[in-house]
Parts: C-alpha cells; structure tokens; sequence
C-alpha cells in the first residue's frame, strides 16, 4: 500500500511539472484560458493564484494532494476487498 501512495504523490508532483512546462512553452496563459479549468482541476494549489508561489511548493502540494487522494482510494479499495 506504501508502494502507490508513493506513486500516487509521484503522480501529483509529475502532474505539476507537466503544467509548468505547458505554461513555459505556451504563449503567455491567463486564467480567462478555457485550459485552466484542467489546470485548476488537476492541481489545486492554482486556486491561490493571487499568491506567488515557487515551483517547488506547488511541486510538494500536489504532491501531497495527490497522495491524501490516493490514501483515501487505497483505503476505501481495502475496505471493499475485505468485504468480499
């Protein structure tokens, strides 16, 4: 179970790496952009966008994000699997 929790924040921190170099290469994005929606919805630290936040923060919260997600998953499919 610790293996894909640890996948699961591996996950988060990859899905955050991917944005920012979708942000890099892309022209300048706004949040008017209809791409934020995915962006906001896959990495929730980006709701606090009034804040300037360094990569490596945003990195580590949904990294964390993404493992309380997966902690919960994992749990709950345990659960269902001992019910059988």
């Amino acid at each position: 179970m610790k293996n894909r929790i640890v996948l699961w924040a591996s996950a988060g921190s990859l899905v955050a790496a991917g944005w920012a170099l979708y942000a890099l290469a892309a022209a300048p994005m706004t949040f008017a952009d209809p791409v934020m929606v995915l962006v906001q919805l896959t990495c929730p630290i980006t709701i606090l966008r009034s804040f300037p936040i360094r990569l490596e923060w945003v990195m580590l919260a949904n990294a964390a994000t993404y493992a309380l997600v997966g902690l919960s998953f994992e749990l709950l499919r345990q659960r269902l699997h001992l019910a059988k």
